[in-house]
């Protein structure tokens, strides 16, 4: 529990509760009467200043901090507390400065005598006695003979030049803090000989005598009789002699086993026994004979999934393993499979999300595969779009299938799209205007090119689809199945132009559009009719039955921009009581940091959902549990704080998470889920409220709230509100501990993932990105899976109103820091080559949408082009050929390249420990037999200390560095160049220089 000069109520608590305590731990073995003597070893970062804070048992705890403790000897505090006629006491220690250790809020009990207190662990004896005490004393549980432990640490990964084993026989007590010493051996491995006696193994941590301690992450380590090696974090029961002359190794790895292969639609899976080596296995390369040649690719685990494969073709593979020193085994029996045709339904990709990188498109801006599904709309002239023959809907599914090969060139193995459900507005072709949400828009499909045909053609070629979806409003014309309003309307002579005259059976469709040549009107009227499609079933003269909107159709005094009448009920609003409460709320927002921006309407044609209403949950639910089943991989959650947190941990998240495993098993369980948390503050939280901080959504409830969900959204709120920031969860998830990997918990991750919105914000400048998104991580449940871009479809850095023109340097440099740093790095179409750099982001229908940063990019796709691999153009002609040599192009190819060569830079752990440089950090990701460990550093040089030895190779420059002393120091200039020195290590080889140089990475 951390202390601090305004919790003394909370000690106070604390106190009370070590009454209770007293009766559940243990005593250190006393030796004195009526003092103790304490000998603490703090952290090494913890400084000159420690106290002591201490409760002697029957009485009051000090004041907050304590008390100074003096300095005992190198690396040890001592303080004598006179404990009166008690026997024990409970204390924890402080650097004065906030930082506290308190056994992990059990407190400290300790008795009488002279104990240590040392990493977590209490011990007994003066740790600065003169001579010391015997380095190798037989603790209890030992017998002085029979079995021995030889005990192997590796010293160079945490940079120790000594080392001192800490250990407790199987059964026995602990040595005497530090512990003894260990024997250095060879260059960075120190070993011990451990006398177990009768005990069959030892429980162990390690430490470098100055106070710095390696204690398996809290967990110690384990070991057992014969020899064992702890090598970062690891342990090899039975290994060989570290410092053992190294034997050339010329043996190749035994040929792998049971090669099968399983066709599932135009996809096929491979699986194989693992082979063995004399040393390691470092890979596995598969040979494919049939379709269109033979083509070898390589895996680094025993499965390999086979994409872009042609539909009712048979192919073959075999597998060879290798190792380290290049040896490749004979290869495997060959297995075969026939792939089907293209599934009617669907299946997610699976695999982490962190292993992709997204293009972010705007369907209907991005490329017109077919012009029959063009719509202008009602705005179509008064927008300017007319002029420019640019209609609203002009691209579509068919254009994008068409340039599947342009995403997967620029190497993308992600495609992020808004949102597809029909919609219903004057201007929405952006798609955040749902009206029928279980219908595709007609707009965007075409024979041969439905939404389905799309997810199928981009799993074909291993993109994945990632779904914009909308839980918090529909259109202002409601939501189809669920309410759709009723105004008021008269086909009087200045309004018979915009109502349609209703007609039985007859729907909203907005293929077919007003032609603007109706007999009964005027040509000035049917100029404005124009594009507007049938809007009959929406308004009535007559009030409806159960009508609630206030003096229906008397004139409101005001006028239309046309000078018309306006009515009463004319619009809908959330104040007008058109909109029933239990399905929409009806209000405005006012404060949009406040419990009214979760319950009130963004804009009038965004009519908010009462997402509190099991019918609406049910309807959104059911709605989109259809996409799921057609074989989206993920969704991207449109408004996500506008919505409680504990409306989607209770209702939705659970929804999709549930839905989805139903449905495809694993596939299912990797179902990527980012919600937008809008927040246009540089602050960690945004303006203290933790309820509209993105940070908030991605963690799980911490307590009950009223089964009512309309009631437990306020009660959250208040609940949160009165904790703040300071009383946020927080987590090292992201954060490599030293210079090893550890397993992230995500047992309190609520299912929701987000947009870094404080690194969009601060994107004007890298360095400014980088600082912050750094200050942020620890209150993530895991930043690893942040979704992070420059701009978008709405703002660019600093909430600016334009697409981001900070020049083609600032560019390069934001993408190697996104594509380096944590986290998904996001791409918004036409970045690559800096489209409408400048231009406002979006004026709706007062300006011509090719003014905006959301003009129509296909003139820049022109032509042909198939990608060879992710990164890779097998060829292109014509304007988009252009388009595929800009330096950012080649920039981003090469990114995407590096970025699938180093599991670290897709789902690693950071630090900036040890680490120099203006934008310099390691990663490391450690799983199964992956181990890769990378040291980045952006537009400028850093040096690395404290680095694991061994040999590195830059994937930008193939510069190849053996460290000796823990210390790597990179040189880089020029903005948005890069070096990411890979470490060789068993089974995880570096792979070398990746891709050729280009304009920035040199």
């Amino acid at each position: 529990m951390r202390g601090t000069t305004t919790t003394r109520r909370r000690w106070g608590a604390l106190a009370l509760a070590a009454g209770v305590l007293a009766a559940l731990l243990p005593f250190t073995a006393a030796t004195a009467a009526n003092t103790v003597t304490v000998y603490y070893q703090p952290p090494a970062a913890w400084g000159a200043s420690v106290n002591i804070h201490y409760g002697v048992d029957g009485q009051a705890w000090t004041p907050v901090p304590g008390v100074p403790m003096d300095t005992a000897c190198a690396g040890w505090r001592r303080r004598t507390v006179d404990l009166g006629a008690a026997t024990g006491l409970q204390v924890v220690f402080t650097n004065g400065s906030g930082v506290w250790d308190n056994n992990n809020g059990a407190n400290y009990r300790l008795a009488a005598g002279t104990v240590t207190v040392a990493a977590g662990r209490i011990g007994a004896g003066d740790p600065c006695a003169t001579p010391p005490p015997t380095p190798t004393p037989t603790p209890t549980g030992s017998t002085g003979g029979g079995n021995t432990a030889e005990v192997w640490y590796h010293l160079t990964p945490r940079g120790w030049s000594t080392a001192n084993l800490h250990y407790r026989p199987t059964g026995g007590t602990w040595t005497t803090a530090p512990g003894v010493a260990m024997e250095t051996r060879c260059a960075g491995w120190a070993r011990r000989i451990v006398d177990l006696g009768a005990a069959t193994g030892l429980t162990a941590a390690f430490n470098n005598n100055a106070g710095t301690w390696d204690s398996n992450g809290g967990a110690d380590y384990t070991l057992g009789v014969g020899r064992s090696v702890v090598d970062n974090g690891r342990v090899t029961a039975g290994a060989a002699d570290p410092c053992a002359p190294v034997v050339p190794d010329t043996g190749p790895p035994s040929t792998p086993g049971g090669l099968t292969a399983v066709a599932d639609g135009l996809a096929v899976t491979l699986s194989w026994t693992a082979a063995t080596d004399d040393r390691a296995v470092t890979g596995y390369e598969l040979t494919r004979t049939g379709g269109a040649g033979t083509v070898t690719v390589t895996s680094t685990t025993t499965r390999y999934v086979a994409y872009d494969l042609r539909p009712a073709t048979t192919y073959t593979w075999t597998v060879r393993a290798l190792d380290a020193a290049g040896n490749r085994s004979a290869a495997s029996a060959p297995a075969s499979a026939t792939t089907g045709n293209p599934p009617a339904g669907g299946a997610p990709l699976g695999g982490d999300p962190r292993e992709d990188s997204i293009y972010f498109v705007m369907t209907a801006r991005f490329a017109d595969g077919d012009p029959t599904n063009n719509r202008g709309g009602s705005q179509h002239v008064a927008s300017g779009n007319a002029a420019n023959d640019d209609p609203m809907f002009r691209g579509d599914f068919k254009g994008l299938v068409d340039k599947l090969d342009y995403v997967k060139a620029l190497g993308f193995s992600a495609i992020w799209i808004t949102p597809v459900v029909l919609n219903r507005s004057d201007y929405d072709y952006h798609g955040y205007h749902g009206w029928d949400f279980y219908r595709v828009d007609p707009r965007l499909e075409s024979a041969g090119a439905s939404y389905q045909d799309l997810i199928n053609a981009a799993h074909a070629k291993g993109i994945k689809i990632f779904q914009d979806v909308v839980y918090n409003h529909s259109s202002r014309w409601g939501a189809k199945g669920l309410f759709t309003p009723t105004v008021y309307g008269t086909r009087d002579d200045q309004w018979k132009w915009y109502y349609d005259q209703p007609q039985a059976g007859r729907a909203y469709d907005p293929m077919v559009e007003a032609t603007g040549t109706d007999p009964a009107l005027t040509p000035a009227q049917n100029a404005k009719a124009k594009g507007r499609p049938y809007n009959g079933d929406v308004w009535s003269s007559a009030a409806p039955a159960g009508n609630q909107c206030l003096n229906w159709g008397t004139p409101t005094g005001g006028r239309s921009a046309e000078g018309y009448t306006l009515y009463q009920c004319q619009w809908p609003t959330p104040t007008s009581r058109l909109f029933p409460a239990d399905k929409y709320h009806q209000c405005w927002i006012g404060n949009w940091e406040g419990e009214d921006a979760r319950s009130c309407w963004l804009h009038e044609d965004l009519a908010d959902f009462n997402t509190e209403n099991a019918q609406v949950q049910r309807y959104l639910i059911d709605a989109y549990n259809r996409f799921i089943d057609m074989g989206v991989d993920g969704f991207r959650i449109d408004t996500a704080v506008h919505i409680p947190r504990v409306t989607w941990n209770r209702r939705f998240l659970p929804a999709i998470q549930q839905h989805a495993v139903s449905r495809f098993g694993e596939k299912g369980r990797d179902f990527y889920v980012f919600g937008e948390v809008a927040a246009f503050v540089n602050d960690k939280w945004n303006r203290g409220s933790v309820n509209h901080s993105a940070q908030f959504f991605t963690w799980s409830e911490r307590r009950e709230y009223s089964p009512d969900d309309v009631r437990a959204a306020i009660e959250q709120y208040d609940y949160e509100q009165l904790l703040g920031p300071s009383g946020q969860p927080t987590t090292d998830n992201a954060f490599l501990r030293g210079n090893a990997y550890h397993a992230p918990d995500h047992s309190k991750f609520s299912g929701m993932n987000v947009i870094d919105m404080r690194m969009h914000m601060n994107f004007s400048d890298a360095g400014n990105a980088f600082g912050n998104g750094k200050d942020s991580d620890d209150s993530y449940n895991d930043a690893t899976y942040n979704v992070v871009y420059v701009d978008s479809h709405d703002y660019g850095p600093n909430k600016s109103s334009t697409r981001y023109a900070g020049g083609t340097d600032a560019w390069a440099e934001n993408m190697s820091l996104m594509w380096t740093f944590r986290g998904i790095p996001t791409l918004y179409y036409g970045s690559e080559i800096e489209f409408r750099k400048g231009a406002r982001i979006d004026c709706g229908p007062s300006c011509p949408l090719d003014t905006t940063g959301r003009a129509y990019y296909g003139d820049h796709l022109a032509g042909s082009v198939t990608a060879a691999d992710f990164g890779v153009i097998g060829s292109a002609s014509g304007a988009v050929a252009t388009t595929l040599s800009q330096p950012l192009v080649k920039h981003v190819q090469r990114l995407n390249l590096i970025r699938r060569a180093v599991p670290a830079l897709q789902k690693g752990q950071y630090s900036t420990e040890g680490v120099s440089g203006a934008m310099a950090y390691k990663r490391r990701f450690t799983q199964g037999a992956v181990d890769s460990f990378a040291l980045v550093t952006v537009s400028g040089g850093a040096t690395f200390s404290g680095v694991p030895n061994g040999r590195y190779t830059d994937a930008v420059t193939g510069d190849v560095r053996t460290v000796t002393n823990g210390t790597l120091t990179a040189s880089v200039s020029g903005r948005g160049n890069l070096r990411v020195y890979v470490l060789d290590l068993p089974g995880n080889p570096a792979p070398g220089k990746v891709g050729g140089d280009g304009p920035y990475l040199r």
